[in-house]
């Protein structure tokens, strides 16, 4: 039985689409990404579930909505998605861990792709959020220099985890619905160097929890190794054969064959 959210509807949400019927599956994308990103695994999976896809604090139509850090940003995203298995990817992973935090009745089953239980060595993270923020203020002009949306895609994609893409797996369409204004402020409060290295919270996760991560992407197989010793019983661990980072968009009918099995598997 689905139990009642903690949250007060009248929350303002953030943007969403709904496809198909069935279990509602919740899906939640990575930086510089929006929810249309998730349109070949979407429609896959809306042959047998209801389907909803969000578009981050910062990013395509909720571009304007600000969310002061990651606790927020889980708590808006449980708010949109309402009860159901929720499936986040990189940024959206940090996210969707941190709304099954926020209201661990609302996420009643977890996928986590790409997704890093937070930078343990505290010098490491301080570093990363300075870079973090150099990024964003060459984003939205508050350095010397400001990028243009499509030299910072250039540039974001040209890192070795993407680099490898064809512009179609890549998804510029849907990267370009972007706005450099928002996507400096999701830097500054979604980014990876925002994220607190926080065991007891983890453990503390009683939903069934899938963590994935490509094979090729080694870096995360062992990060998402880790996550999962850290969560605990509830939780496995899977490499996904042949892709990498961006494992749900590079073999997206592999990678929704991956969270259906789980699914029918981990079933009240």
């Amino acid at each position: 039985m689905r139990q009642e959210s903690a949250f007060d509807e009248r929350v303002p949400t953030l943007s969403s689409t709904v496809v198909g019927s069935g279990p509602r599956l919740v899906f939640v994308h990575g930086f510089t990404q929006t929810g249309r990103s998730w349109g070949p695994v979407a429609q896959e999976l809306a042959k047998s579930y209801e389907v909803t896809t969000i578009d981050l604090p910062g990013h395509g139509a909720s571009a304007n909505v600000n969310a002061a850090d990651l606790d927020e940003a889980g708590r808006l995203v449980a708010i949109t998605g309402g009860p159901g298995t929720y499936v986040g990817y990189s940024m959206g992973g940090r996210v969707a861990l941190h709304a099954a935090f926020a209201d661990p009745g609302v996420v009643e089953r977890l996928v986590l792709v790409g997704t890093s239980p937070g930078i343990h060595d505290n010098d490491e993270r301080a570093a990363r959020l300075d870079s973090d923020m150099s990024l964003a203020d060459r984003l939205d002009g508050s350095s010397n220099e400001q990028l243009t949306l499509d030299e910072f895609l250039s540039q974001w994609l040209s890192q070795p985890l993407f680099s490898h893409l064809e512009p179609s797996v890549a998804g510029l369409d849907a990267r370009r619905q972007n706005t450099t204004a928002g996507l400096a402020r999701a830097l500054r409060t979604l980014g990876t160097g925002t994220q607190r290295y926080d065991p007891e919270r983890l453990v503390a996760l009683e939903m069934p929890v899938l963590i994935l991560a490509g094979e090729r992407d080694e870096r995360y197989v062992t990060v998402g190794r880790e996550l999962a010793e850290l969560i605990g019983k509830n939780a496995r661990f899977e490499s996904l054969n042949g892709v990498g980072h961006a494992a749900p968009f590079e073999d997206p009918i592999g990678f929704a064959s991956s969270i259906e099995s789980w699914l029918v598997e981990t079933q009240p």
